[in-house]
């Protein structure tokens, strides 16, 4: 496994004379990238950025996907995959030990144990509170949920409070203010990030989505009122991009 503290670890190590520059070297050999022919897997960024690269599994062959989380899990203590469709998910699992699948959020993570424990008694204080308009916002809630989550933060949900009752999202108030970042998710006309940001002093992150009837153009309508929203403070992702939210709420949160 190879993060920062490792190499801190390892650096130190030279540094005492425990271990040649040359062991050093050896032991670095891995980075900056393992080609595995199809991918060349980025093992670097996690000490550049923080967190290790995510795995986006739409669009590859499930061999591609089972060898690239194999890969990535010998060399961190924390594998995020995105996009995981369950018979891929059931592949991974086969083959890759420390497997937690997330149906609702398509999302696989591999972790050490060690690592979910810390994790787990690391969620206190701050929080980051997802919340969505409908039901059928929930798949891309609960992405950004769980990345948020296997990031380290502390995430709490409220869902279904969408603009067509107010009272849903009224009776939240509580948990709405009291959060560090909020990541808001709607389709239809996309009005509940404006609503939301009206209503607090901290960072809104807005997140369209694909649901909707005709001329919600899969999401664009969305995408284009989140875009205009007259609340200052909202953020606006892609459309259906709960990853990359639940990634951006992690870092304001952190």
């Amino acid at each position: 496994m190879m993060d920062s503290r490792a190499i801190q670890k390892l650096l130190a190590r030279v540094k005492g004379g425990e271990m040649s520059v040359d062991e050093a070297l050896l032991a670095l050999r891995s980075l900056p990238y393992d080609d595995c022919g199809f991918a060349k897997l980025d093992l670097h960024r996690g000490i550049r950025t923080g967190f290790p690269e995510v795995v986006f599994c739409q669009g590859k062959t499930c061999e591609q996907s089972v060898e690239i989380v194999k890969r990535l899990a010998g060399h961190h203590a924390t594998v995020l995959a995105t996009r995981v469709a369950p018979e891929v998910a059931e592949r991974i699992a086969a083959a890759v030990a420390g497997c937690t699948y997330h149906a609702a959020a398509r999302i696989l993570i591999v972790e050490r144990t060690a690592k979910r424990a810390r994790r787990a008694a690391g969620r206190k204080g701050k929080y980051v509170l997802v919340l969505c308009a409908g039901t059928a916002d929930l798949p891309v809630a609960e992405e950004a949920a769980v990345t948020a989550e296997s990031m380290g933060s502390r995430v709490e949900r409220a869902y279904d409070v969408g603009v067509a009752g107010l009272h849903r999202l009224l009776d939240q108030k509580a948990r709405i203010m009291g959060a560090n970042v909020l990541v808001v998710v709607a389709g239809m006309e996309g009005a509940l990030p404006s609503v939301v940001g009206g209503m607090v002093s901290c960072p809104v992150i807005a997140v369209p989505t694909s649901v909707g009837y005709g001329a919600s153009f899969g999401g664009l309508a969305a995408l284009l009122a989140m875009l205009n929203s007259c609340a200052a403070g909202v953020a606006v992702m892609n459309i259906d991009n709960g990853f990359g939210a639940g990634y951006f709420a992690h870092l304001v949160n952190r």
